[in-house]
């Protein structure tokens, strides 16, 4: 194994999966685990694998069916886990998802997006629930005037597209984050679909929203631009849910006709214009930035209706590993690719922060002392570049992945060029199977348009 320059303590996921299986295809006896996760519209997440009978190394079976769980949740997302094969892991399970448990976080933040009581069941392997999938047309629509609309927790981007062409762009400051009332938010975004209309002479033909959240049906039900709007003030809560069709139905009524719009999560949106650039599909789009976002555009060049809020999900299975404040779990992707990550390994070659910059501020002090050669800064990137190679091939267990792009101001100037260049060699090592993956930065082309292009393009009026 590699290990990360500066976190040789560092257990890949993958890694941990591995010998797992390896050491449990050794036994005689085995169980054959049936896991199933419900998500919204009666899609089911099937997944099968053999673990260690009840009995003979229940702890190391808990551990790593949790760990599978919870990424399995996180990628997919659902309301109701289904345990078939261990009642012994149905029984552990039951209790870290129950209220005060250790995956008390998972569940609210599940009962939040679905509108559901979260549970867990357990089935016999004959009544485990078949796998159904969804396949969600990710857009590529680029007749007729179209709104692109980003919505930025510092600022909103909007964009009048006719015929795939960007005519007009704007950023306009805002603060979302510090309102409590859902109008501020309203304004805002009605302004901007104004904004564009006028641009076009007027009228609109289509809406597409990129924004950083979880949308269900077009509905933000986890989004940090409404963090400070009341969670107990139901009427402002279902303001927010609504938020995107009240502007929608308020453009209808002055323009006159309907309007289809469709919300999804940027990260979707970053692999959909990612897809639209390469012109191929099986895209994997990881931003580095605050948090870990990622989204992906199967092989048929549709989304497939996960969540991907791959910021929760496990990577490095060392359970001494940092632990993430919001989730309260350890060793989770929002502390390995975001700004967080370079923050955290500066000590251990000798960087140390005035206090009072923000987080953001610290991560530009690191990248401006890489670009003036401090040989410590790049080896933060080296060990972030390690840890993706590793993580990738942990991805490719539940992503079919032909091309990952990886963006977001982490990878800004040299570290970028560095965490793409130790991730490429490390995995052309380890993980000889998935070298002929293509792990690139976006072009120049899709930084400046493309995300403005592939949110228009989303609704399909044809």
């Amino acid at each position: 194994m590699i290990k990360p320059l500066l976190e040789p303590e560092f257990i890949p996921a993958i890694v941990e999966l591995r010998k797992f299986n390896n050491d449990v295809k050794k036994e005689k006896e085995k169980t054959h685990l049936i896991v199933c996760v419900e998500r919204d519209n009666g899609f089911i997440y099937r997944r099968e694998f053999d673990c260690f009978k009840d009995g003979v190394d229940d702890e190391r079976n808990i551990f790593m069916v949790e760990r599978i769980i919870k990424t399995i949740l996180w990628l997919v997302g659902g309301f109701k886990i289904y345990i078939a094969g261990s009642h012994t892991i149905y029984q552990k399970i039951k209790e870290y998802y129950s209220v005060g448990g250790l995956r008390d976080f998972d569940r609210d933040f599940m009962s939040t997006v679905y509108e559901r009581p979260f549970e867990v069941v357990e089935v016999s392997s004959d009544s485990a629930p078949q796998e159904i999938k969804s396949n969600v047309q990710a857009g590529g629509y680029l007749k007729g005037k179209r709104i692109g609309f980003d919505a930025g927790g510092s600022d909103r981007k909007v964009s009048a597209v006719v015929d795939g062409e960007v005519i007009y762009s704007e950023e306009t400051v805002w603060f979302p984050k510090l309102e409590s009332d859902p109008k501020y938010h309203l304004d805002g975004i009605y302004q901007a679909f104004k904004t564009a209309v006028e641009k076009m002479g007027g009228d609109a033909d289509a809406i597409g929203v990129s924004s950083a959240g979880v949308y269900i049906s077009n509905r933000p039900m986890v989004a940090s631009l409404f963090i400070k709007v009341p969670k107990d003030d139901k009427e402002k809560q279902e303001q927010v849910h609504n938020i995107y069709l009240t502007a929608r139905d308020m453009l209808e009524k002055e323009l006159g006709h309907k309007i289809p719009i469709v919300v999804a999560n940027d990260g979707d949106v970053t692999a959909l214009a990612g897809a639209m650039d390469l012109k191929d599909n099986a895209v994997l789009g990881i931003a580095m930035g605050t948090s870990e976002a990622v989204g992906y555009v199967n092989k048929d060049g549709n989304l497939n209706g996960w969540l991907s809020e791959l910021a929760f999900v496990p990577v490095d299975f060392n359970k001494n590993a940092m632990v993430d404040e919001w989730s309260g779990d350890f060793g989770v992707g929002c502390k390995y690719f975001s700004q967080d990550a370079v923050i955290k390994l500066a000590p251990r070659v000798g960087i140390n922060f005035d206090e009072n910059l923000s987080l953001a501020e610290k991560l530009k002090y690191v990248q401006k002392l890489n670009a003036e050669g401090h040989e410590g800064a790049n080896k933060i990137f080296e060990t972030i570049g390690v840890y993706l190679a590793y993580t990738l091939a942990y991805y490719a267990e539940f992503y079919d992945i032909k091309h990952v792009l990886i963006l977001g101001r982490v990878t800004s100037g040299k570290g970028g060029d560095t965490i793409l260049d130790t991730c490429k060699k490390t995995i052309k090592i380890e993980f000889p199977e998935y070298s002929n993956i293509n792990i690139a930065m976006p072009s120049e082309y899709m930084r400046r348009v493309g995300q403005s292009i592939a949110a228009a393009s989303l609704p399909q009026t044809e």
